[in-house]
């Protein structure tokens, strides 16, 4: 203690901020104060707020088992109704134990709460799920971030430079991740024992970060989590503990919070059908779903970046994000003017001469405001990284923002832009149930095709439910009443010349928010799994429903479940004329086996894999690194071979029939390991015609980072891939920005989700730019006519390039353009026979030009390329759209020889 005595003064002589920090720090030894704490907290208020989420709903008793055997009063706060600072409480010590996900909104909030005096305490992978401006923003406020779990369980140990935390209460063997510190104002007062010794716990003067997740038995002991709290309140209480923060809410329960009611709307669910309508009924304290760990939604892959929420907010920006800025308003200037070029060549009359300055009478006065407008933008961007330079933040975000929104207002939204391209839209079993008849679905139906959709995702089996009379499923939908919705469905999509596909929810059994619209009890697991509860799944821990999420789910591996489902979907597409049908949650239920959350274990599939194995897989943890692998891959195969089931049935039964799958874009290993769904394969066996991966983002730059990686994948076969967009709390003009997006990649189309989303302005702006209305020409559909569609496609390019050229928009030298001509008719003219009579040839002598052609544009192109990269990428992009056509349409020229 003399040492630490002359090395307190020393830091004495140290600025007055790392005085303090000192002064905490040394206060972390003080664990003989808790009884003092302990009998403070008995006589006054609690000090402590701990925050309650869905994503440690499941660690929550060993949260408050914990927090019973320190003995400190707390009170609790939902996350989900944090909405301002007050919101976060008057308490001055904020717990956040294990939450993952946090929104834009709260994480503001929270930077506010703690800015008026509030101390941070966080466990586990906070915020690492969140948006990158919120997770930044955690970065600041917290001292360090998450960077990455550890796979085995590991010793933490005091640092080799002197603390003052050398207590052996306070260390031990844990599984959990290694914390990146800032800088020197953040330190790492326990470390792991391994190479480079990397951080296990953080301080800074007003946080501690606890590298594991608190209060799970998988991750540490009782023991070692209760005296880093202890010692971590220590440090917070000993000073002031009646200090509450300014403006902060009282209102929190103050008692031993109880294990949370497993009870959460389906708001924004996946598949839902009643997504929006989760407010309409109270439910005893609400839990959001947000947590990738436990969702069923989409929710957290539609994050919005920080600087759409705070545009006021001087919270750091690097160098990094500062060019991602830059390049984003460059990228959507392109995208307003690749707009405009579509415009401009996509007239009801491909013969009229055509001119970018050419515009509706109504609008004579918007061309040199856009040109205004394009010029500011140009400006803005360059001007980006200089203003994060000099450290003007908020100004930087606040002309990003406007910028941002003055250029989407420059999107010509009044004319037909569209090309021929796949235009789906999901029509969820709640609207269905709302239209109730014929006669009032015939009214979406008519919207629908006013706005341009030329296929319908129908949802037809919903949490076991069928939405028809079946004769193989046990019930039919009880929202249903006196009518045939798939019947009426099939009727009016053909009448108006669109094709309709059933949805089918595959291996997701119940739903508890169905349950609750029917007044069922809640753990009601659907009609299937009450008639023929031996074909239920289960978790680890034997429940149906994993801790957390909403759904009951089906063991693949059960021959009679596969059966029956292949029945169900027989009884579709031979008593109903539909087009396609498409698999939804055709996968398990999300997992975390790093935090102990598996999921698979009914009895057939335990009793086939202890057949081939000799292992219950029960008995098998992560660490049983071979063991895990097979049952991992026993579990996704399950999956996958269903998959060439259905695609063989369905061959087998109407060899024009259309089959598709949602999916979850996450990295393949990740998904795998999460919910065993490998549609890469599926892909590149031929099984599947559309992968529709659910890229729901509510901004554009998130949109193209979630789809970019499977719109340039190589391993998706000749099937055709179309992002999926979620239109719930999208602004319209983010929806449009989305779509021209969509328009400049190498995709044949989208998907929305959902019609009832598709609100009257979003109506008028699809009726406007792809209605039926804006042309008398007749569309091809890329998934049945997709060498007409190739052809119709680049004659749309070919106009685009007359067009610039005669215009100087690019620059080509005049001996170059004979040769370009000439190969742009020579491409034209084989795309143009083969889709006027396909064969094996002609496939084969278009391929040959368009591959000869896409080589010397590359030439031809080199120098625009530099003066506009993004006009001549989506140039490239849409000549491999139409090399990928030809792909699709060479599967059909096969199927169709094998079935003469």
């Amino acid at each position: 203690m003399k040492n630490q005595g002359k090395d307190h003064k020393k830091k004495l002589n140290l600025p007055s901020k790392k005085t303090r920090f000192f002064i905490f720090t040394v206060q972390l030894i003080l664990l003989n104060c808790v009884d003092i704490l302990t009998a403070k907290a008995a006589n006054a208020a609690p000090v402590l707020t701990v925050v309650q989420s869905q994503e440690n709903t499941q660690h929550w008793s060993g949260i408050t088992k914990r927090l019973q055997t320190i003995g400190v009063e707390y009170c609790v706060v939902p996350l989900s109704t944090v909405k301002s600072a007050a919101d976060w409480g008057d308490r001055r010590i904020l717990f956040l134990p294990n939450i993952e996900t946090i929104t834009p909104a709260q994480a503001i909030a929270l930077e506010e709460w703690a800015s008026k005096g509030g101390s941070l305490i966080a466990s586990g992978a906070v915020g690492s799920l969140s948006a990158p401006g919120v997770r930044q923003l955690l970065k600041s406020l917290l001292g360090s971030y998450w960077g990455f779990s550890l796979n085995d369980s590991q010793q933490i140990k005091p640092p080799k430079t002197s603390t003052g935390v050398n207590n052996s209460e306070l260390f031990g063997n844990l599984r959990g991740g290694v914390l990146i510190p800032n800088d020197s104002s953040s330190q790492a007062i326990a470390v792991w024992d391994s190479k480079d010794n990397p951080a296990a716990v953080v301080l800074t003067e007003r946080s501690t970060f606890l590298g594991w997740r608190w209060g799970t038995d998988v991750a540490s002991t009782a023991e070692l989590d209760t005296a880093w709290l202890k010692t971590t309140l220590t440090r917070y209480t000993s000073t002031n503990d009646t200090k509450k923060i300014p403006g902060g809410s009282p209102n929190c329960s103050t008692s031993v919070a109880n294990v949370p009611e497993q009870r959460s709307r389906e708001q924004g669910s996946r598949g839902a059908g009643e997504q929006g309508r989760g407010n309409n009924s109270v439910v005893s304290k609400p839990i959001p779903k947000t947590a990738i760990n436990n969702q069923e939604a989409i929710d957290q892959l539609e994050q919005t970046v920080r600087w759409d929420i705070a545009p006021n907010s001087n919270v750091p920006i690097g160098s990094g994000e500062a060019i991602a800025l830059q390049q984003e308003l460059e990228n959507l200037i392109s995208r307003v003017e690749n707009a405009y070029i579509a415009a401009s060549v996509n007239s009801t009359n491909p013969n009229e001469p055509q001119s970018l300055k050419a515009e509706p009478v109504r609008h004579t006065t918007r061309l040199p405001n856009r040109e205004q407008v394009m010029t500011q933008a140009r400006m803005v961007a360059k001007n980006i990284p200089q203003l994060v330079a000099s450290k003007n933040y908020a100004l930087a975000r606040q002309q990003w923002l406007t910028t941002k929104t003055n250029l989407w207002r420059q999107f010509p939204t009044d004319r037909r832009l569209a090309p021929a391209e796949i235009r789906a839209v999901w029509l969820d079993r709640g609207t269905i149930v709302r239209a109730g008849s014929e006669q009032e679905l015939a009214k979406i139906f008519d919207r629908l095709a006013q706005a341009g959709i030329n296929t319908v995702f129908f949802e037809t089996i919903n949490a076991g439910y069928t939405i028809y009379p079946s004769q193989v499923a046990p019930q039919q939908n009880p929202l249903i009443r006196n009518w045939n919705p798939l019947a009426s469905g099939v009727k009016l999509a053909h009448e108006r010349g669109m094709e309709l596909h059933a949805w089918v929810w595959t291996f997701a059994a119940g739903n508890q928010r169905h349950n609750e619209l029917l007044n069922l009890p809640l753990d009601y697991p659907g009609p299937v799994l009450a008639a023929h509860p031996d074909w239920a799944n289960y978790d680890n821990q034997g429940k149906k429903i994993p801790s957390g999420q909403t759904k009951p789910f089906f063991d693949p591996a059960n021959p009679e479940l596969r059966q029956y489902l292949l029945k169900l979907y027989e009884e579709i597409v031979t008593q109903y004329d539909v087009d396609g049908l498409q698999l939804d949650y055709i996968r398990y239920p999300f997992q975390d086996p790093r935090a102990g959350r598996t999921y698979g274990y009914g009895q057939a599939a335990r009793m086939q894999f202890q057949q081939t194995t000799g292992v219950d897989p029960v008995n098998i943890t992560p660490s049983q690194t071979e063991l895990w692998r097979q049952w991992t891959e026993f579990r996704t195969q399950q999956v996958d071979s269903f998959v060439a089931q259905v695609a063989q049935m369905l061959q087998q039964k109407r060899q024009n029939l259309i089959l598709s799958v949602a999916v979850f874009p996450l990295p393949e290993q990740e998904r795998i390991q999460k919910i065993q769904q490998h549609w890469e394969v599926w892909a590149r066996q031929g099984d599947v015609d559309l992968i529709i991966p659910m890229t729901y983002a509510q901004d554009t730059v998130r949109f193209q980072s979630l789809a970019r990686p499977w719109i340039g994948s190589t391993q998706l076969g000749s099937s055709l891939l179309i992002p999926g967009i979620r239109l719930l709390s999208l602004p319209t003009l983010g929806a449009f920005d989305q779509l021209q997006l969509i328009r400049d990649l190498p995709v044949t189309g989208y998907a929305l989700f959902a019609a009832e989303n598709l609100n009257n302005e979003l109506q008028r702006l699809f009726s406007n730019t792809q209605g039926k209305g804006q042309s008398t020409l007749s569309e091809p559909l890329p998934y049945r006519q997709p060498f007409q569609t190739a052809a119709t496609r680049y004659a749309g390019l070919k106009r685009e390039w007359q067009l610039l050229l005669r215009h100087e928009k690019q620059q080509v030298s005049s001996a170059t353009i004979p040769d370009f001509d000439a190969q742009v008719e020579v491409v034209q003219n084989a795309l143009n026979q083969l889709a006027t009579s396909p064969s094996a040839t002609k496939l084969l002598t278009a391929r040959a030009t368009l591959t000869r052609f896409q080589s010397l544009f590359r030439v031809w192109m080199r120098q625009q390329n530099i003066d506009n990269n993004y006009q001549v990428n989506a140039w490239e992009n849409r000549l491999t759209t139409i090399e990928r056509l030809l792909r699709y349409g060479e599967r059909q020229l096969e199927l169709g020889a094998k079935n003469l």
